[in-house]
């Protein structure tokens, strides 16, 4: 975001995530935390449908839903922490070159908050930039010098940002929010070249991953790997909703007893192409879902679609930024929907929101996973940080947005102390949002 002295306007602070984005959903009963998903999350295509086709090369590529993380040192979060600072660097850089190219005085440039790690500063110019790299690479600022009491420029210079007019500085507001999208679809591009386009094909069933102790479940005698076919009566047929509908089911079911068809032995979709055939057998079990605080019912089982993820290369550039387009679209239309989801059910929904710790911790997930999972890790966090930022909030690009619009409206600025004050107010209020998803992530990931 933009900032000018002596409020950090346009602190741009990494936002947090929601699990609805996520490619693997939990109906779960005395759980502990869920596992990272969201954002972090890599291979990007739970929600696609379609298979490969024409010329273009496939492989199955087991993805996320069977492999197995194990922590093997700190360069995973070195990496994370890196695609982090990038994507801060990015939006801050937007909002700096929209303001150089505009010749907008600009005071510092800054990724990361906190003690400075580095300072660069044209000694020989008072009135050059500070540019710095600080400690904590969760985000970052592009400070004016319009408000310093010791602005060097006459008070009416018409290159300070304050007295452009009022499209130039809506240009500066939402250099950031472009920046950011336009270097998540280059991401998505570059990793259609690289890793391919991945495109799922669904199978029926739905794979039963973790069966928490003590819980529904485990009393039915479920295991983990079984694939549930039916439930009460539904079908679950061969589509990316299944998990969503199966955990509706559950919800609505307290205490109520569900017939169950369960493949017990069956190899996955994902592990079909490249494992023996298992013996299978066909189970039919019940189980009642335990009823929780606020009614709805919870069984105790992480859920992954039954789902083969194929690997396709694209065939030539042309046919590279086409599918780059796909994946561009279906990232930003994934978290718009997790956008939604959040704001219509803000009181479920916002049990799963995390902070810059858990997207940290995710990210080093991908890293040890699959290190070109690293691409959509930092095409999904250039996304975020470009929706969240527009949202017309308080301290966010999208609350300047707000002001200026207004501005346009009315045919006058907004009073620049009621204007500081809410901005003040939001930096605030984020600021300690911020610290409490921190503090909430770093206790889940501890205990």
């Amino acid at each position: 975001m933009i900032s000018t002295v002596p409020c950090p306007r346009g602190a741009c602070v990494l936002p947090g995530r929601c699990h609805s984005a996520s490619r693997r959903l939990r109906s779960g009963e005395n759980q502990k935390h869920p596992s990272p998903s969201g954002p972090g999350v890599p291979g990007g295509s739970a929600g696609r449908t379609g298979a490969s086709s024409g010329n273009r090369r496939s492989h199955v590529a087991r993805g996320l839903l069977n492999t197995g993380f194990e922590i093997n040192g700190p360069l995973s979060y070195l990496e994370a922490l890196g695609v982090l600072a990038g994507v801060v660097g990015v939006h801050e850089l937007g909002h700096f070159s929209a303001a150089a190219l505009q010749n907008i005085y600009v005071k510092k440039f800054a990724v990361g908050f906190g003690p400075i790690l580095w300072k660069y500063k044209d000694e020989s110019d008072p009135n050059s930039v500070e540019f710095s790299l600080r400690a904590i690479p969760l985000g970052g600022y592009v400070a004016f010098p319009d408000d310093d009491e010791d602005c060097p420029y006459e008070k009416e210079d018409p290159n300070l940002l304050t007295n452009r007019p009022v499209l130039d500085r809506i240009i500066v507001t939402c250099a950031g929010v472009a920046a950011n999208m336009v270097a998540a679809l280059a991401i998505c591009i570059v990793q259609v070249g690289v890793v391919g386009f991945t495109e799922p094909t669904y199978s029926p069933g739905i794979i039963l991953g973790v069966i928490n102790p003590d819980t529904v479940a485990e009393r039915a005698g479920l295991q983990k790997g079984d694939i549930v076919t039916k439930i009460g009566g539904l079908e679950i047929k061969a589509d990316p909703s299944s998990v969503e509908r199966f955990v509706d089911l559950v919800k609505v079911s307290p205490k109520k007893e569900l017939a169950l068809e369960v493949l017990r032995g069956a190899p996955s979709a994902s592990a079909r192409e490249v494992d023996a055939p298992a013996a299978a057998s066909v189970l039919n079990l019940t189980i009642a879902p335990a009823e929780m605080p606020d009614g709805t019912g919870r069984i105790g089982v992480s859920l992954a679609p039954n789902v083969t993820l194929n690997k396709i290369m694209p065939d030539g550039f042309a046919d590279q930024l086409v599918l780059g387009g796909k994946e561009f679209w279906f990232l930003l239309g994934n978290i718009c929907k997790g956008l939604f989801q959040f704001v219509t059910n803000f009181s479920e929904s916002s049990k799963n929101v995390s902070g810059p710790v858990a997207i940290l911790a995710a990210g080093s997930e991908v890293a040890r996973n699959d290190a070109n999972g690293l691409y959509q890790f930092a095409a999904l966090i250039n996304l975020n940080l470009a929706v969240v930022n527009i949202l017309p909030l308080p301290a966010l690009d999208g609350g300047y947005l707000a002001f200026q619009i207004i501005e346009i409206v009315q045919g006058k600025k907004v009073d620049r102390d009621a204007e500081r004050a809410i901005m003040t107010g939001g930096f605030l209020l984020l600021s300690s949002l911020g610290m409490y998803l921190i503090f909430k992530d770093a206790i889940k990931l501890l205990f």
